[in-house]
């Protein structure tokens, strides 16, 4: 018998004769969430006007909807900030997956320059200013009768996904403060900005998040932001909830359609496409069960698909739980996270 099954044996024991001797009656967990996305998804190209004048080029994929549910819709704004020197159209499968989930998410190429005292570059690199820029051009969509997703948006929640660099520029939004090379003149972060979702990502230690949930997404095969380096990110990270997911097999690439082992010379091991489909599901669900309140997803990524999809190994804390209950509920999550890092150390061990 091995110990994950004894932890889930008398987790549920400990948690049953709470319940019992408080005589309280908790509802059966839903069994019959399917982690494959409920819509289809489309793409229309355009471009952003900069605040500091010239337009990003931009692809934005977005949900079809059924007739009646494209009238009621209110889907929230993803924002995906490219990894350094990688185009939009690399992110085309990740993006499509995840606006499936019910987001319209935005890829922009954003090109400017990098100079520090002994070089400088000119290619893709994305920055703070993307946040309000590409929030302003949204809110001005929703409300043009002419555009494809006008009053499918719910302008009032704005979610960023980020790759290598561009997670860094996500997270240095997130916590408000201009950062330089990723910021070039003033940010201030939007009320709208509600949590984010980052690969391949390493950030300064401690992060400051200001509650909004952040998950970090990593490749155990990633030979530019390792393993090793994403553990202090995310200890950083100072407001729960928060996650790290292993995507095992994967490698600084597996978020893009195509491997580039030029830039990343450990072979993965995860097929491309299945390890652009976990991270994309694994990024959509997140920021479901966490932002838009989604007791599903986030049963499904943190428990039970946790336990079922042997490339995903999950390290989740939660918000902690109010009292009266909150005695209960530490006791439930506590046996969850204990779980979830078991699941992990094996999955690892296997890898």
């Amino acid at each position: 018998m091995n110990s994950l099954f004894l932890l889930k044996q008398s987790s549920a024991l400990i948690v049953g004769a709470v319940i019992t001797t408080l005589g309280l009656a908790l509802p059966a967990a839903a069994s019959t969430f399917n982690f494959d996305p409920p819509f289809d998804s489309t793409k229309l190209s355009t471009s952003i006007p900069r605040s500091e004048g010239g337009a990003d080029a931009a692809d934005i994929y977005y949900p079809v909807l059924p007739d009646k549910a494209s009238k009621d819709s209110s889907l929230p704004v993803a924002l995906l900030l490219q990894g350094a020197l990688v185009d939009k159209s690399d992110y085309s499968n990740f993006a499509s997956t995840v606006a499936s989930y019910g987001f319209v998410v935005v890829v922009p190429n954003h090109i400017r320059t990098l100079i520090n005292p002994e070089a400088s570059a000119t290619g893709l690199f994305a920055e703070q200013q993307q946040v309000n820029d590409v929030l302003t051009y949204m809110k001005a969509e929703d409300s043009n009768s002419l555009s494809p997703i006008n009053d499918l948006l719910d302008p009032s929640t704005l979610v960023l996904l980020g790759h290598s660099f561009g997670g860094a520029v996500g997270l240095a939004a997130i916590q408000g403060n201009c950062v330089p090379f990723l910021c070039t003149e003033q940010f201030e972060r939007p009320e709208e900005l509600k949590g984010g979702v980052f690969y391949g990502t390493n950030f300064i230690s401690p992060l400051d998040n200001d509650d909004l949930p952040i998950a970090l997404v990593q490749g155990s095969l990633d030979g530019v932001a390792t393993p090793e380096e994403a553990e202090p990110t995310y200890a950083g990270i100072q407001d729960p909830p928060k996650a790290l997911i292993t995507v095992l097999g994967a490698n600084h690439y597996g978020i893009t359609n195509e491997d580039n082992p030029q830039r990343d010379t450990v072979t993965p091991t995860l097929e491309q496409d299945v390890a652009t489909e976990t991270i994309a599901r694994s990024s959509a669900l997140f920021l479901r069960g966490t932002v838009l309140n989604d007791t599903e997803a986030l049963d499904y990524l943190f428990n039970t698909g946790d336990t079922l999809d042997k490339n995903v190994s999950v390290v989740y804390e939660a918000k902690p739980v109010p009292e009266p209950t909150s005695a209960i509920s530490v006791l439930g999550l506590g046996a969850i996270g204990i779980g979830a890092w078991l699941r992990r150390k094996q999955k690892l061990e296997r890898c």
